[in-house]
Parts: C-alpha cells; sequence; structure tokens
C-alpha cells in the first residue's frame, strides 16, 4: 500500500486531520527523525486535537453567546469592584460541577454580559453544553414551543444545558405567563444544573419584577440559595472606550 491510498483511507475514516500531518511527514520527510512511537503518538494527538478543537467551535457556535471573549482581556480594575479572586475562582467551574448558580448585578455598561460569556467560553472549552439568551427571547422561544407543542422537549434541551446564561434579567417588565415559564425552566434545572443571571435590578427588587408572589417566592428561593454573587459598581465601560 502506498502513502496516497494511506492518506485516502484516512480520510474515509474521517481522519483528515490525521491525513494532512501524515502527508506532510511524508512530503517532508519528517518521519525520519521520529521513532515509530513517536509518529504515531504525533499523528493520534494531531487528530484528537482537531476533533477537541471542532467539538469546542460547535458548542459555541450553538451556544448563540453573541461576544466574541478573551479572559485575558477582562478588566479587574477597581472601577467596578470586580474582585479578581472571586472571579478567577468561578473560571475554574466548580461551580458548575457543584450545581450552583451566579447572580451578576449592575448597572448597565458595566460589562456583566462579558463576564457571563466569559465564564460561557470557559465552560465551552471545558466542553460543557452552553446556551446563552436575552431575558426576553427566551420567554419569546418558550411561548412560540408551547403553541408548537414543543414546550416541553424545549424544558428537556435547557435542563440537558451545563450553563444557562440568562441576560437582561428585568430589563423588559413581564408579560402574562412569563413568571410560569421562568419557573418551569427554573425548577427544571434546580439542583441539576447551573444558571447565571445578569441584571441591572438588584436582587431585592426581583420579587416585585416578577410578580405573582407565591411564584416569584419559588423562582427566588431556587435561584438565590445556590447562587454566589458579583455586584459591579461605577460607570459604564462604553462610555470609556467611546470617550478614548
Amino acid at each position: 500500500m502506498n502513502a496516497q491510498q494511506t492518506i485516502e483511507k484516512m480520510k474515509m475514516m474521517r481522519l483528515t486531520a490525521m491525513a494532512e500531518m501524515y502527508h506532510q511527514s511524508m512530503s517532508q520527510n519528517m518521519y525520519q527523525e521520529l521513532t515509530t512511537d513517536e509518529w504515531m503518538s504525533m499523528l493520534i494527538d494531531h487528530q484528537w486535537e482537531d476533533r477537541q478543537n471542532k467539538k469546542i467551535n460547535s458548542l459555541i457556535h450553538r451556544s448563540a453567546m453573541t461576544q466574541n471573549v478573551s479572559v485575558q482581556d477582562i478588566d479587574y480594575t477597581s472601577e467596578r469592584k470586580l474582585d479578581k479572586t472571586q472571579y478567577e475562582r468561578m473560571l475554574s467551574l466548580q461551580f458548575i460541577n457543584n450545581k450552583e448558580n451566579i447572580i451578576i448585578t449592575g448597572p448597565a455598561g458595566i460589562g456583566k454580559s462579558y463576564l457571563a460569556q466569559g465564564l460561557g467560553y470557559q465552560a465551552c472549552h471545558m466542553l460543557h453544553k452552553t446556551q446563552y439568551y436575552i431575558l426576553a427571547r427566551l420567554f419569546d422561544h418558550a411561548r412560540k414551543c408551547q403553541v408548537e407543542g414543543k414546550y416541553l422537549n424545549y424544558l428537556k434541551g435547557l435542563h440537558k444545558t451545563r450553563l444557562l446564561i440568562i441576560d437582561d434579567f428585568g430589563l423588559h417588565p413581564f408579560k402574562n405567563g412569563d413568571s410560569q415559564i421562568l419557573l418551569d425552566v427554573i425548577e427544571n434545572r434546580h439542583l441539576k444544573a447551573s444558571t447565571i443571571i445578569n441584571s441591572q435590578i438588584p436582587v431585592d427588587g426581583w420579587h416585585e419584577l416578577i410578580g405573582e408572589g407565591t411564584i416569584a417566592d419559588a423562582i427566588l428561593d431556587r435561584i438565590v440559595n445556590t447562587a454566589h454573587r458579583i455586584k459591579l459598581d461605577g460607570h459604564s465601560l462604553r462610555k470609556k472606550f467611546t470617550l478614548s
């Protein structure tokens, strides 16, 4: 069997990255400098890394996150009172393993979404299924699924999501039925998966925001009691970038 036949068989077995590395090593005589074990290890590692990167990119794409976040670019300046130690501990994702929640509050433009999606990107890199929603769009999607008879499947899909990020909580008033949808989502994930919620509204104002007292009590009991808190303060970072 010649090298080209070997390459074609690799491609047929969907070992594309390995085939490319094999072709490169043969054309450049790289294999002559390696032992057989080293060469095989190099080919397998290259194929493995390629598949892992594709899984990560797929998870990021399916998450619907809106920002391309690099955790190395996180701003820890004292102006917004972000605790570097606290956030870097969250980046370890132990909260996901513990099925705990995170609540990020602060004024508009302070970077809540960026911090939440930074954790989302980290989760994807650790191969955790992640989903990002602006709360109003979550409600719209849920109502559409109710009309189409797909609501239970929708909830099951969210149940399988290791990290759910809900952004702009409280930005728009709750409509009729929204509080029940939120309870269904939170109840379905309680002590089973992690949720991050971003809001301009302090937590002590959420009960009034949700309305329907009994439902609000149930939602807050399931969210707040297992939540780490990040409270940001200061001026909008958007103004800073606009002026600079």
